[in-house]
């Protein structure tokens, strides 16, 4: 036999045990069947999945405004925000201010037939409102020589109404928004001492607003007259001893952001996304 032959067929012999040890039992099945790796095509992801950043519509009056506001950025709105975007389930925070100083409830429920304003409070995961001050203060100005009590008291009632009609429409419009109405305070409490009525008129008219959002789901009460109700911090517009100042409206975000956070803005926000994203 020749070497050349020779040669040739050890390398042939050669590959073919190759081949076999190719197909050790590692790599077959119990019957003998090679096994073969393939890739599913995975499912695309749900766009839930990543949430969408949080919308946030603010309605109201002045405190929405933020008059007072040396920064002139929104009152409480930039405090609000930049608390929110702390929390882990909350990608981003857009906050949209339809604020207006002077704002009754009676002029609120007109700017809400606005087609700008019915829009954003469609696409809103939350509505923050401020409302209610400048009825009282319109109770004031009409009888400033001769407040009674009774005249607050026929006003709270028309207010109760009003407020009912606007949380309705902002409910017609977005059944899935979480609602916080700030309650009002009284500005008065530092040099009006002697004027005990003015608390008790406060109080009052924050309680009918408890009652108009008994009658509302996902609808919460945000207390702020106890935060100015305490003496010793400087929290009103030194322009006007009425609005609050800078330090004022970073005291009103941390209340309405503790609200939010008891009612798990976070968990309802991205539940409100996944829904908005399945209709």
């Amino acid at each position: 036999m020749s070497k050349k032959f020779t040669c040739l067929l050890i390398c042939l012999l050669w590959l073919s045990a190759c081949s076999r040890e190719a197909e050790t039992p590692a790599a077959a099945n119990s019957e003998g069947q090679k096994n073969s790796l393939t890739l599913d095509k995975k499912e695309d992801i749900p766009a839930s999945f990543f949430p969408d950043p949080v919308q946030i519509v603010s309605i109201g009056d002045s405190l929405t405004e933020g008059v007072g506001d040396s920064t002139d950025k929104g009152g409480y709105v930039p405090y609000l925000q930049r608390q929110l975007e702390k929390e882990p389930s909350i990608t981003a925070v857009n906050i949209i201010n339809h604020g207006v100083r002077g704002s009754r409830t009676d002029q609120l429920l007109k700017r809400l037939e606005q087609s700008e304003t019915k829009r954003d409070i469609k696409k809103a995961d939350s509505v923050v409102i401020t409302i209610g001050g400048n009825d009282i203060m319109k109770v004031v100005r009409n009888h400033f020589s001769d407040l009674q009590m009774e005249q607050f008291e026929q006003a709270r009632i028309g207010y109760e109404k009003r407020l009912g009609k606007i949380i309705s429409k902002v409910k017609d419009e977005n059944q899935h928004a979480q609602i916080y109405l700030v309650g009002v305070y009284n500005p008065f409490s530092d040099y009006l001492t002697s004027f005990k009525e003015l608390d008790v008129i406060s109080e009052d008219w924050n309680n009918s607003s408890r009652k108009v959002l008994q009658k509302f789901p996902d609808s919460h009460f945000v207390e702020i007259e106890d935060i100015f109700s305490k003496h010793g911090e400087k929290l009103l517009f030194k322009d006007d001893n009425f609005h609050p100042n800078d330090r004022g409206y970073e005291k009103i975000a941390s209340r309405i952001y503790q609200n939010m956070e008891e009612n798990s803005l976070g968990e309802n926000t991205l539940e409100a996304s996944a829904k908005g994203n399945e209709e």
